[in-house]
């Protein structure tokens, strides 16, 4: 020891530093999981004005939908309870990048590019992105817009979906919802992008206003979002969704929300689906 002491001693005070960090066991990667399951809560984080994804319930004003019970089913496979957190479509990669919430279950569209920022769980529905028009207006095809203008979520995969496929098309981008089809309705723009989830409630509302053209712009993969290398919460919500998806709860919820006893009667075609197979 007293060896030891003096090598450190002639070795000077910033090597005394560096060989005591060496000692020191490196403090352990901050695990999200268990962070979870110490607080008792997954703070989940949905959109607030798109039903039937999330949305106000008129009695009692909470924020309600398809994708809220799908938070509140994987915190019941964690063994916890959820915590809803609304945000918009452009606040969501943020707020999980900062760790300002655990997941994201708000229409979130598997990207390359958001693949690069977070990382996806398997794809629990698949939905087309359709563009909504004025029934009067003669637009037909997705084809037809290219060089129009187009209202669409910003930073949303309807957004890039125009982008990529009417690369001469005008976007005009807005942080809600209500305001992107606000955009179609007062004329400000002829089309709409829109999961069509999110834009069948405007054509069967509208009274036959309002149609989709034919066609789809994009195929959207949906997912549940984990901020990137929180590995063991990632593979915690995969095996909660496999476990859902087997018991028959993900079309339960699904049938809940789009079913044919509802006002926007989509099936769901497809099921369950690695993202590794979609990339």
């Amino acid at each position: 020891m007293k060896k030891i002491s003096q090598h450190l001693k002639q070795l000077g005070m910033g090597s005394l530093l560096l060989a005591s960090a060496w000692m020191i066991p490196a403090a352990a990667h901050a695990d999200r999981l268990g962070e979870i399951q110490e607080r008792g809560s997954l703070i989940c984080a949905t959109l607030a004005s798109n039903e039937p994804l999330g949305f106000p319930d008129p009695q009692s004003g909470q924020i309600v939908g398809f994708d809220v019970d799908m938070c509140s089913a994987i915190a019941a496979k964690l063994g916890v309870k959820m915590r809803q957190r609304s945000l918009t479509v452009e606040a969501r990669l943020p707020a999980l990048i900062e760790g300002e919430v655990d997941l994201v279950s708000g229409a979130l569209g598997y990207t390359r590019e958001r693949a690069r920022q977070i990382d996806f769980t398997a794809s629990h529905y698949q939905t087309p992105i359709k563009l909504l028009v004025y029934s009067d207006s003669g637009l037909n095809l997705v084809s037809d817009l290219e060089g129009k203008r187009i209202s669409a979520n910003r930073g949303s995969t309807p957004e890039q979906a125009a982008r990529r496929v009417l690369r001469k098309a005008t976007l005009l981008t807005f942080p809600e919802t209500p305001q992107t089809f606000l955009a179609l309705a007062q004329r400000q723009v002829d089309a709409m992008a829109v999961a069509m989830p999110s834009g069948i409630r405007f054509v069967n509302e509208s009274g036959g206003r309002f149609r989709f053209v034919e066609g789809a712009l994009a195929w959207e993969p949906t997912a549940l979002g984990v901020k990137k290398g929180e590995h063991r919460l990632l593979d915690a919500v995969n095996k909660a969704l496999v476990a859902l998806e087997k018991d028959g709860e993900i079309d339960a919820m699904w049938t809940k929300w789009f079913g044919p006893k509802t006002k926007f009667n989509i099936p769901r075609d497809k099921k369950l689906t690695p993202i590794a197979s979609l990339r």
